[in-house]
């Protein structure tokens, strides 16, 4: 594991916040016009949650970052 409970509820909200606009009708008339994109801010908003949900980030580990606390075994 290697986010954060903060990390992990920004992920959270805006993976929904990403995946939404696609599929709500309110958000979706702001993305009409992006062709293609809007899908790729699916697919963004779909990792967010799933990097959320695991808690952890592959690419928080190739750069070393943690924004959790150290566990102690």
């Amino acid at each position: 594991m290697n986010v954060g409970t903060l990390d992990r509820a920004l992920r959270f909200a805006l993976g929904l916040v990403l995946v939404a606009a696609v599929f709500v009708p309110p958000l979706a008339g702001m993305v009409a016009g992006w062709g293609s994109w809007k899908y790729a801010l699916t697919v963004v908003g779909l990792v967010m949650l799933g990097t959320a949900a695991f808690r952890f980030c592959p690419a928080y580990t190739l750069l070393g970052i943690r924004t959790c606390p150290v566990e102690r075994r």
